[in-house]
């Protein structure tokens, strides 16, 4: 065989995984689309239903719930069900949940409607790259990990643009647009498109090979080795498959118990990486960006058109993190963003700090938002708003290109074979509840502490989480998950024998 068509069959099987990765992860698309969405309905739910600032929250905030309890038992329907049938019924979520949020009558169906999108959220946010780790190879499975972050920052991009363009179409998010629909009910109608999408993309792609194998279908796990991603001897990477999902079969809650608090200390990395990510304040810009801005004086069109280019800039910016995950590293990119989400969140606080009360509807004062009924509204005079803007925009910068990608690709990577999915669903799921603990809080701690307060907390948990990946976290770059299995079954091994001396003493 000529070095020319050996060429174009390794092309050919690099297209082929690139495109199976993509199709999973249209789940991701669903994932930013759906918990984003709300981002330009807050206002008018609350205002609709006469809520609170504490209980809009936890009405933008119970989605996560759900989507922690998808997580949790998406790892293990997958095994049982399949990758695929998992992925149609996160698809069904999707659909039911739309339709349902975008025809409420009370507070508690929204509730009801939030939960089961957001359980298919959080099947979403685990099988994508779960999928995505097992089919592809390890010299670019990083780049194609973050396909999956990807794929949320272009949900999260098309959530906010088309709330803008439905608010601008019928005047404002709270009046009616077609058929006796406001526009921000028809803002939560438009995901049944993309949910139906992933359900027939769902019905396409092959199955994983490790589930397969774990089946006792060898022959099939083979075949589609070999025909997606190349593999040149597709019989022995079954055997050595085989010899890990045995020991994945039989894992349970009780398999990641160490010596740490009761929990393996990988699991522990796991956890805290995942709690970073959130506690660093990145869904407060995504699920409140437009309440933001608006709160600080901005009109509603202008804190909408806001919200559109920080989403472009968060896609591009993961554009970066596929270029540079499998060259540069996944430590060293969770530390570079450490530092410029730090930056950016310090600028944000000092910003915030310099808000000023006036006077609503006052002569000259064109960024108190009309329609406003209170005496006062907040303000940000020059330079701070533009300070402001800069600073939440770097960190959207540094987050994208980094800990938005990076996360899910080392949770994808560093556990062992034998603890993966349990170890990985238990993070997504701490992940998910602490994504919930800042949505829900973040409007009641705005307007009690203040906006400086707020985002001094989320620049402090930047400056931690450098400190964290410095001391902590190591590096998975170029490894095949077999391999990886090696080096974190001995750790886990060690852990196992200093738990029975501790209990032995």
């Amino acid at each position: 065989m000529s070095e020319t068509h050996q060429s174009e069959i390794a092309h050919q099987h690099r297209a082929k995984v690139i495109g199976v990765s993509v199709a999973a992860a249209v789940g991701g698309f669903l994932f930013g689309f759906d918990s984003s969405v709300v981002n330009g309905a807050v206002d008018s739910i609350q205002d609709t239903f006469g809520l609170g600032s504490l209980f809009t929250g936890f009405a933008v905030a119970i989605a996560l719930l759900g989507c922690a309890l998808g997580a949790w038992f998406a790892g293990r329907l997958a095994d049982v069900w399949g990758r695929k049938r998992v992925m149609l019924l996160g698809s069904v979520l999707f659909v039911v949940s739309a339709i349902g949020t975008s025809l409420v009558v009370t507070v508690w169906d929204l509730l009801l409607w939030r939960v089961l999108g957001g359980i298919g959220i959080g099947i979403a946010s685990v099988i994508a790259p779960a999928y995505i780790a097992e089919i592809a190879p390890a010299r670019f499975r990083g780049a194609l990990a973050s396909m999956q972050q990807l794929a949320i920052t272009l949900g999260i991009f098309a959530a906010l643009l088309s709330d803008a363009l439905l608010a601008d179409s019928a005047g404002a998010a709270s009046d009616d647009l077609w058929w006796g629909l406001e526009a921000w009910r028809w803002m939560f109608l438009v995901g049944v498109v993309p949910a139906v999408v992933y359900g027939v993309i769902a019905l396409l792609i092959p199955e994983s090979p490790r589930y397969l194998v774990g089946r006792n279908r060898d022959e099939e796990a083979a075949r589609i080795l070999q025909e997606v991603t190349g593999e040149v001897a597709p019989l022995d990477r079954v055997r050595e498959i085989k010899l890990t999902v045995r020991r994945e079969s039989s894992a349970s809650i009780h398999d990641i118990r160490g010596p740490v608090f009761g929990l393996h200390p990988l699991v522990w990395v796991g956890i805290w990486l995942a709690v970073f990510q959130q506690f660093v304040g990145i869904n407060a810009i995504f699920y409140y960006s437009t309440t933001l801005w608006q709160s600080v004086g901005f009109s509603e069109s202008a804190s909408f058109k806001t919200s559109v280019i920080t989403a472009v800039i968060n896609v591009v910016m993961t554009f970066v993190a596929i270029l540079f995950v499998d060259r540069i590293g996944r430590r060293k990119l969770l530390l570079i963003g450490s530092v410029g989400m730090f930056i950016g969140l310090l600028m944000a606080c000092v910003a915030f700090t310099q808000s000023t009360y006036k006077q609503s509807g006052s002569v000259g004062d064109v960024l108190c938002e009309a329609g406003n009924t209170t005496k006062e509204c907040l303000t940000l005079d020059d330079p701070w708003g533009v300070l402001a803007l800069i600073g939440a925009n770097l960190f959207v910068v540094a987050f994208a290109a980094t800990w938005g990608p990076v996360m899910w690709v080392m949770l994808g990577e560093m556990f062992p074979n034998s603890i993966r999915g349990v170890a990985l669903g238990v993070c997504t799921a701490v992940n998910w509840i602490a994504n919930f603990t800042i949505s829900m809080l973040f409007p009641t701690a705005s307007e009690q502490l203040g906006l400086g307060w707020v985002y001094g907390f989320f620049a402090v948990c930047a400056a931690l989480s450098f400190l964290f990946v410095h001391r902590r976290v190591q590096e998975t770059k170029g490894l095949e998950l077999e391999e990886m299995d090696a080096v974190a079954a001995s750790r886990l091994e060690a852990n196992e024998a200093v738990r029975i001396a501790k209990l032995g003493q």
